[in-house]
């Protein structure tokens, strides 16, 4: 086994570090990580050291549920979406107990609970559709610009709008049809909602591995690590399973130290609405920025806000992960019609996210894990829309299933 380890390793490249980007990444990582401290407090600075964290784990797993989703439409091939469903599972069983019990040691908790109703379905599904053509997810829009791509520079900068257009929208969508929250914890009770939560991933976990054993006679495992020694844990690539339990262990932390799951897109919209501000916009006069949590977001300053503080903290993560494999920033040319699917992506999934309570992270992740009904509407709107996606990606040039 040693021999085959080291024979493996023989034919990887050698590591060179991005010296440079390493350090000016370091260095934000902690200048910021004691600014917040001193201007906010230690429990902010501890999300912003979480998202770092988190956005290392993406990076090192390339954990994107884009690519996961396409791979298994287009290869057949379900390891991605088992990955995803092993990491929502393991934050949910800790999750739902922890949120029903509505706090711990003073600190109150509470889920990521949306409305099941028309606003996340068409949300959802529009988020769906984006991330196939922008080329990343929530999470995966930031991981990837905190690697230096360049493409997804463009992505992030639509999605801002996006989600700032959606902060207009929201209240008019919420006037349409919905059952309202449905929290599983509540209507079943903490050891039945952990029950059904599991069972309901594993039934999706199934159908992925009988259709893959279908199409290809068997079902594709966790390559071994590709590196000797432990040295794979500094310059990665790290296996899916493992990039997704250290996840479910750090959304467990958030909810821990926040009061309520990770979460992504707010972020984005409140970006946006104080760039809007700054250019003379009255976005202070709209619904959604008079609500109360939205109002003292808009109010206060950026890095008071959680979302935004773990966002960035997942980009300098990142950014030192792709800098110490010599990977940040790889130079390549931008096809026009790339770039214009990256625009539209963003906006649909700027938009569809202030509409459906979240993108992947938010709703799908932290919202099943929380034992909310709409985490799974939204999962399967989303799934459908990213099906129009990927047959709309060629119209772009996206063809294949390169990693963006």
């Amino acid at each position: 086994m040693t021999d085959i380890s080291l024979d493996r390793s023989r034919h990887l490249p050698p590591v060179t570090v991005d010296r440079a980007p390493a350090l000016v990444a370091g260095c934000a990582l902690l200048g910021g990580f004691l600014a917040i401290a001193q201007l906010v407090d230690l429990r902010q600075a501890a999300l912003f050291a979480v998202g770092a964290l988190l956005g290392v784990a993406l990076y090192h797993g390339s954990f994107g549920f884009t690519g996961g989703w396409r791979r298994m439409v287009v290869e057949r091939r379900g390891r991605g979406i088992r990955a995803q469903m092993l990491m929502i599972g393991v934050a949910a069983v800790a999750m739902i107990p922890l949120i029903s019990a509505g706090s711990l040691g003073g600190q109150p908790l509470v889920g990521a609970l949306a409305p099941v109703g028309v606003s996340v379905l068409v949300g959802a599904a529009l988020f769906g559709l984006g991330m196939q053509l922008g080329g990343g997810c929530g999470s995966g829009t930031l991981f990837t610009v905190g690697g230096g791509s360049a493409r997804m520079l463009v992505t992030l900068a639509f999605f801002i709008v996006g989600a700032l257009i959606g902060t207009a929208h929201l209240p008019w969508w919420l006037t349409l049809p919905s059952f309202g929250t449905i929290d599983l914890g509540r209507q079943l009770g903490t050891g039945a909602a952990i029950l059904a939560t599991l069972a309901g991933l594993g039934v999706v976990s199934l159908l992925t591995a009988l259709v893959e054993q279908r199409a290809h006679g068997d079902v594709e495992r966790e390559p071994a690590p590709s590196r000797q020694g432990w040295t794979w844990v500094l310059y990665g690539p790290w296996p899916l399973v493992g990039a997704g339990l250290l996840m479910a262990l750090l959304n467990i932390a958030t909810l821990l130290l926040a009061g309520h799951p990770w979460s992504v897109t707010f972020g984005f919209g409140l970006w946006g609405a104080k760039a809007a501000q700054i250019a003379g916009v009255p976005v202070a006069d709209w619904a959604f920025w008079n609500w109360p949590g939205p109002r003292t977001a808009l109010n206060s300053s950026v890095l008071a806000d959680i979302t935004s503080v773990m966002n960035f903290g997942i980009i300098l993560g990142a950014a030192i992960a792709a800098s110490l494999t010599g990977k940040f920033a790889p130079k390549a040319k931008i096809p026009l019609g790339s770039v214009l699917a990256a625009a539209i992506g963003g906006l649909l999934m700027g938009y569809g996210a202030r509409l459906s309570f979240g993108c992947n992270i938010g709703a799908l992740f932290s919202g099943i894990a929380s034992g909310s009904l709409h985490g799974w509407l939204w999962f399967a709107a989303a799934f459908v829309g990213s099906l129009a996606g990927i047959w709309m990606r060629p119209l772009f040039g996206l063809e294949g299933l390169a990693r963006k």
